[in-house]
């Protein structure tokens, strides 16, 4: 009698464990301040991205996929909560409440192994850090926006804001490269925690520093692109001046362009390591950027740009495609493992959704508010081309990056742009005019006063932030020219 209770004590452990190890592990891979037309599958001529390539391969590309905002913490925000940015007053630079259900503790709920490597920036203490938000293990994440160096010590001692402890990284080589430091502690992360010998599944989330400033790059693959740009020939001007600032036309800058092949050669030895260990056809992995490429500059402001995200209007820190628009890979075993492509519209918040609905267990729709699984679309359905899609940012940079307040709406092929300061309306037919170079606002005075109407009961809802009235311009000034060429 003993003997069959311990006997069905060990068939039942075995069912269980075999249950947990059929469940997909997650790989997500976020880049810092990748532009949409910085990798060689988008046709970039100077970065040399061979890996996302070979991802590209043997997975969906999404076509009009989008950041949820276009600067760093409010687009992170996004990712891990499944909630606008701009719900409940929230603006740039806020943090992640620790009351907020993140994707790492939904996975971890249900048994997940749950792993976090690089930029977090959603929290201004320790205990505001990954290992407190979900996640198992943290390396490399707390309050810094970039690192110092990307050389160890990470941390710049002449720069006070940057000389923050590297949560997991304090100790490690002198001249040691912060991408590749990452990638080897997501790598040991995989490796000890294969699910053939925990029984466990593991979620990692690595967030490269990379390619966000300080522009810094490893000396031989600097030298390497340096040759590669004085071989390549360049149309039109370098630079579009504009009543905003700066534009830059050229991808020409040989560090950006090192820093992007040892952020692609991270991904290609984590999709070894995975299929060394016989994990690949078992891993589900999602490739993005958190918004679009530093290609601008406020007036003024001499600072160097990294890329270009022509022909994509503006970058980072602008609500025009060139700011949200970013590259989406997804490779879903056995459902989205062959090279194919869906014009489906996904935002940043609907990774969360979507990754529990891929991982087979229930949405958490009280958590991610705002998120929407896209599965229908891995699987080649079409999804609901009816769904508004919002952006809403209170905070300008004109020194900064040239950009200004502006709330956003995009509905089917419509995008309309509310710009708060100067109450000017800028709305776009994306299907024709995917660079944002015509404006049809006086055209289309029905569709605006449609949409606008949407976005302001949108807002309302969500308790969006307002301008401040000192920020606004009176409507007796002379409007800003709109800008031609970014």
């Amino acid at each position: 009698m003993k003997r069959n209770f311990v006997l069905s004590l060990f068939v039942l452990f075995s069912l269980t464990l075999a249950a947990q190890t059929e469940k997909p592990n997650v790989v997500f891979f976020l880049v810092d301040d990748l532009g949409w037309n910085d990798i060689g599958t988008n046709g970039s001529e100077l970065y040399e991205t061979p890996n996302i390539d070979a991802l590209a391969d043997g997975a969906m590309y999404f076509t009009n996929a989008y950041a949820a905002y276009p600067r760093c913490v409010p687009s992170r925000f996004a990712m891990v909560s499944g909630q606008h940015p701009a719900r409940d007053g929230r603006k740039d630079g806020a943090i992640l409440p620790l009351s907020t259900v993140t994707i790492a503790e939904a996975l971890k709920t249900h048994g997940y192994g749950t792993f976090f490597a690089g930029k977090w920036h959603l929290g201004h203490d320790v205990q505001e850090f990954p290992q407190n938000q979900g996640f198992d293990v943290n390396k490399g994440g707390c309050a810094a926006g970039a690192p110092g160096s990307y050389f160890f010590p990470y941390q710049d001692t002449k720069k006070s804001k940057n000389n923050v402890p590297f949560f997991g990284l304090e100790e490690g080589k002198p001249g040691e490269y912060i991408t590749d430091r990452l990638t080897d502690e997501t790598i040991r992360y995989i490796h000890e925690n294969d699910p053939k010998k925990t029984g466990k599944p593991f979620f990692v989330y690595l967030a490269h520093y990379a390619v966000h400033t300080p522009l810094q790059a490893k000396a031989d693959r600097l030298a390497y692109y340096e040759k590669k740009v004085k071989k390549m020939t360049f149309e039109g001007e370098s630079y579009v001046f504009g009543p905003d600032g700066r534009a830059k036309m050229w991808q020409d800058n040989a560090i950006y362009a090192a820093m992007v092949e040892s952020m692609d050669e991270s991904l290609g030895r984590i999709v070894a390591e995975l299929k060394k260990l016989g994990l690949y056809d078992n891993t589900i992995i999602i490739f993005t950027s958190d918004h679009g490429g530093l290609s601008n500059s406020g007036i003024d402001n001499n600072r160097e740009l990294a890329t270009t995200n022509k022909p994509l209007r503006a970058g980072k820190g602008h609500i025009y495609e060139g700011g949200i628009k970013v590259p989406v890979f997804v490779r879903w075993p056995g459902v989205a493992d062959q090279k194919s492509k869906s014009s489906a519209i996904i935002d940043g918040m609907d990774y969360y959704p979507t990754i529990l609905e891929m991982c087979g267990l229930p949405l958490q729709p009280q958590d991610h508010l705002d998120g929407v699984s896209f599965v229908p679309a891995l699987k080649g359905k079409t999804i609901n081309e009816s769904r508004p899609f919002f952006w809403h940012e209170t905070a300008s940079r004109p020194g900064q990056t040239g950009d200004h307040a502006c709330s956003t709406i995009r509905k089917g092929n419509y995008k309309l742009m509310h710009f708060l300061e100067d109450n000017r309306i800028e709305l776009y037919d994306l299907n024709i005019d995917p660079f944002e170079q015509h404006n049809l606002a006086e055209e289309l005075p029905h569709v605006v006063k449609l949409m606008d109407k949407e976005l302001s009961d949108w807002k309302n809802e969500v308790g969006a932030s307002v301008l401040k009235e000192k920020n606004k311009v009176e409507k007796k000034d002379k409007p800003r020219k709109e800008k031609s060429e970014h």
